[in-house]
């Protein structure tokens, strides 16, 4: 677990640490290549709206010039809230001007980063399993994706195990890096797998990226979701030098539990946001305002409100009647140190060989099918993680199937009962 590995994260801290005072005197000559802004915005002006919406705003000017717009990089209010809510997660002032740019949903914050950085042929590193919207968000910019997975240990075919218990293989990130790498993607809490990456971890992969000049973008959208035993969500802007080759995704669909509102942030250094708030400017210009208000608000309740711990409790909760369903029926899962899913080790469960599946699931993941005959017979519909994988890795997604729980009590305990008509479906053997 997470705890386990303090020692070891400290240690490396101060080995990190000491190499800082070396790479702040080549900053100058390392970050050019990564911190350079696509070909395609490269060219833009700041345009006119970009210039005047604020302007009239600042000075109270009667805006003649235009329909009423919102600031392109965010209300004001919403900004601000943003800033004051994650300056204490940060460890440090967050200019709301300058380090916060609100976006269409935390998808549109990774495609305008993508947008603002990517020219043809560009690499960018995905850490398997990723959310789908990962890939067409690269490559409708000229991107490549390039996979390195995370694994589980063999235990998990047999063993409910803790989402820490997923790991990379550093040498193998190290391996994928080529001279046409120009980001690395973590998400962290992780979807599906629910894992918390601890320091230790992100300090090794923080030192891949400042090795190879590339910029980091973490998706940490659900990062007000972290379970006990952590009582601290471990960021890697927040670590060593990083901050200054971060960007930040958040998400406030996902912290209020409102997803359809298409609400989210980027947070990071001036020198990285106002490329992907380039791009930006001519991909949705600007957030609508109804939503950003109400975010605001619930950004600033929590500043003196439980909130989130609240909320927190409510998803142990649902966790918990999720997860006991699947120990009753001797499936085994992984347990979720952050977000809302459960991996359920689906090995045992002896789909019917002659099932008519349609002909689309033939060129799909085995998981497909499991899922699929989940859905239809028992009355309950679980993802396939095989479409988080790579083609070349979907058999690590074989015997997986993902199951949220961020519903109402009342919906997770019907799925319970209907689950439990799995029962003559599980194998006692391992064959």
């Amino acid at each position: 677990m997470f705890w386990s590995t303090a020692a070891k994260a400290s240690r490396s801290r101060a080995v990190f640490a000491a190499s800082v005072f070396t790479q702040r005197q080549h900053k100058t000559l390392t970050m050019t290549k990564a911190f350079s802004p696509s070909n395609r915005v490269a060219h833009f002006e700041k345009d006119v709206w970009s210039i005047f919406t604020p302007l009239a705003a600042e000075t109270k000017a009667i805006n003649l010039g235009q329909g009423y717009m919102n600031h392109p990089r965010g209300r004001a209010r919403l900004r601000n809230a943003i800033a004051a809510s994650y300056e204490p997660e940060f460890g440090r002032k967050l200019d709301p001007e300058t380090n916060v740019l609100v976006t269409a949903g935390a998808n549109e914050a990774m495609y305008a980063t993508f947008a603002g950085y990517l020219n043809q042929g560009d690499e960018v590193i995905c850490i398997e399993p990723f959310f789908d919207q990962y890939l067409s968000n690269i490559s409708m910019n000229g991107g490549v994706p390039v996979y390195v997975p995370l694994r589980p240990p063999a235990r998990a075919v047999d063993s409910t195990i803790s989402s820490h218990e997923w790991r990379l293989d550093i040498n193998e990130l190290k391996a994928k890096i080529t001279k046409k790498t120009k980001m690395i993607v973590i998400n962290t809490p992780h979807n599906p797998v629910g894992k918390v990456f601890d320091e230790e971890e992100l300090l090794a992969i923080g030192r891949v990226a400042e090795e190879n000049d590339l910029i980091i973008l973490s998706d940490e959208v659900y990062d007000r979701l972290v379970y006990p035993p952590l009582t601290k969500f471990p960021r890697i802007a927040t670590l060593g030098n990083l901050w200054e080759r971060t960007l930040t995704v958040c998400s406030g669909g996902k912290s209020f539990a409102a997803t359809g509102w298409r609400v989210g942030w980027l947070i990071g250094p001036e020198h990285l946001v106002k490329h992907s708030f380039a791009a930006q400017t001519r991909v949705v210009f600007s957030v609508n305002s109804p939503c950003q208000e109400a975010m605001a608000a619930g950004l600033e309740a929590a500043l003196t409100q439980p909130i989130f711990q609240e909320q927190t409790a409510a998803y142990l909760k649902k966790r918990e009647i999720l997860s006991k369903v699947f120990d009753e029926l001797n499936l085994p899962y992984t347990m979720p140190e952050g977000a809302y899913y459960i991996l359920v080790n689906t090995f045992k469960i002896a789909v019917p060989k002659d099932y008519p599946f349609p002909a689309e699931l033939d060129t799909r993941g085995e998981d497909f099918k499991t899922c699929y005959w989940l859905t239809k017979e028992i009355g309950v519909c679980a993802i396939p993680p095989s479409e988080f994988y790579s083609k070349p890795h979907w058999d690590l997604a074989a015997n997986f199937a993902r199951f949220a729980f961020c519903k109402t009590d009342d919906i997770l305990l019907q799925a319970v009962e209907r689950l439990r008509k799995l029962k003559p479906y599980i194998r006692d053997d391992q064959s």
